[in-house]
């Protein structure tokens, strides 16, 4: 994907189309042809489509495999920042990854159940069984329900029941089973409260980590995590650095953002004080990042199998197990945050941001097509002189 970021439109969906070995009807999807038939039936009170732009980052070698990464996302140098740091690190260093658990979590609330724990713990073998004989559906593919614990909360309990999705991401599935238990539960005189999944899935734990090959410019970035350690309030905007790489990868993968987020969000105050999701520091001449996050995500049923551009999204990134998929997410979360750690340190943010930010102000001045090029390069040239942009600035340059 040479200059990919050089080409016209066109020409990069032609490269693309021959990179990925896509179809024509593939690439009509990844321009929404196709979703319109299926929104109605998606949610409920569908009254149209919102659309966001769907980019490639080039040059991200993780654990040695070469990915084009898709991004559906609409805040500007976020694709930008990864392609050139991802470059930057292939050519210094290395990133790696792994994965650690692979269960999801559900629950099963027992008001005023602290009581019934030993008899429930008695059972939990049978349980378990019945979980897999009513809901077969992950054992059919090579997972299923493994464990039954129950915790005391004061006077109330909750059950957890431990589940592999596979591939899936099984929210559905294991409200289903922590359901179909509740009422197993119920019959053995047991109240029961609310069955649904757990989001924070710290049973599956993914590991990103690089290691970049730099002079001492390197403190300049480990100083910058080390504030994110001692502050909350740049520690949200360092871990929202990490989200500007993970979101976009799984809305463009038809995966569960939101749920994510919780996680991440969640196990960032594990310790109890909000804290980084990534650490730095320097070894023997390299910059070492480390990025831990819990992640459960899906590469069959929901929106990905029903999406057509989510369904060509993994195509292009070449994918086939969540597994897969979650340990290039934590990659792609460490890059973006090295990304912005590195423009911090030496340019600062703005002058990046702002200059691939100008298009979008010309957009919102109101410039004409065989205006924009004139527009942006007017203010081009304010950044250089040191000068804030904005829409204002941009209607007095067009007058």
């Amino acid at each position: 994907m040479h200059n990919f970021h050089k080409l016209p439109f066109r020409d990069r969906q032609a490269m693309l189309k021959q990179s990925a070995q896509l179809s024509d009807e593939e690439m009509q999807a990844l321009q929404g042809e196709g979703f319109d038939k299926i929104a109605p039936f998606l949610i409920e009170n569908t009254v149209g489509i919102f659309s966001l732009p769907l980019a490639i980052a080039t040059n991200c070698v993780i654990d040695g495999c070469s990915r084009n990464i898709p991004m559906v996302v609409e805040e500007s140098s976020i694709v930008a920042a990864l392609s050139a740091t991802a470059k930057w690190v292939h050519r210094f260093g290395t990133i790696t990854t792994s994965v650690h658990g692979e269960l999801i979590v559900g629950q099963i609330h027992l008001p005023n159940g602290a009581g019934s724990k030993g008899v429930l713990e008695s059972h939990a073998d049978a349980l378990v069984a019945y979980a897999n004989e009513v809901y077969p559906s992950f054992a059919r593919h090579n997972g299923g329900v493994v464990a039954f614990q129950v915790r005391q909360l004061g006077v109330h309990a909750v059950c957890h029941v431990l589940a592999n999705s596979a591939d899936a991401m099984g929210a559905n599935g294991i409200t289903q089973i922590c359901e179909l238990l509740a009422a197993r539960i119920a019959s053995m005189g047991i109240h029961t409260g609310i069955s649904i999944v757990s989001n924070y899935t710290d049973q599956k734990i993914v590991r990103a980590t690089c290691q970049v090959q730099m002079d001492d410019s390197a403190h300049a970035i480990i100083e910058a995590a080390e504030f994110a350690q001692m502050d909350v309030y740049r520690a949200v905007t360092h871990n929202k650095g990490i989200s500007n790489g993970i979101d976009p990868l799984l809305i463009a993968t038809g995966n569960d953002w939101r749920a994510a987020e919780a996680a991440m969000h969640a196990y960032a105050a594990r310790s109890g004080s909000y804290q980084p999701l990534s650490q730095y520091s320097y070894q023997d001449g390299y910059l070492i990042g480390a990025l831990e996050i819990p992640l459960s995500l899906g590469t069959v049923g929901g929106m990905t199998a029903l999406h057509p551009a989510a369904k060509v999204a993994l195509k292009i990134l070449g994918v086939q197990h969540a597994s897969e998929l979650s340990r290039i997410c934590a990659a792609v979360g460490l890059l973006q945050n090295l990304a912005a750690l590195r423009a911090l340190t030496s340019t600062g943010i703005i002058k990046g941001h702002m200059k691939l930010h100008a298009t979008n102000i010309a957009l919102a001045a109101g410039a004409l097509p065989h205006q924009m090029e004139f527009l942006v390069t007017q203010l081009h040239e304010a950044l250089l002189q040191k000068k804030p942009i904005s829409v204002s600035l941009a209607q007095r340059l067009l007058r």
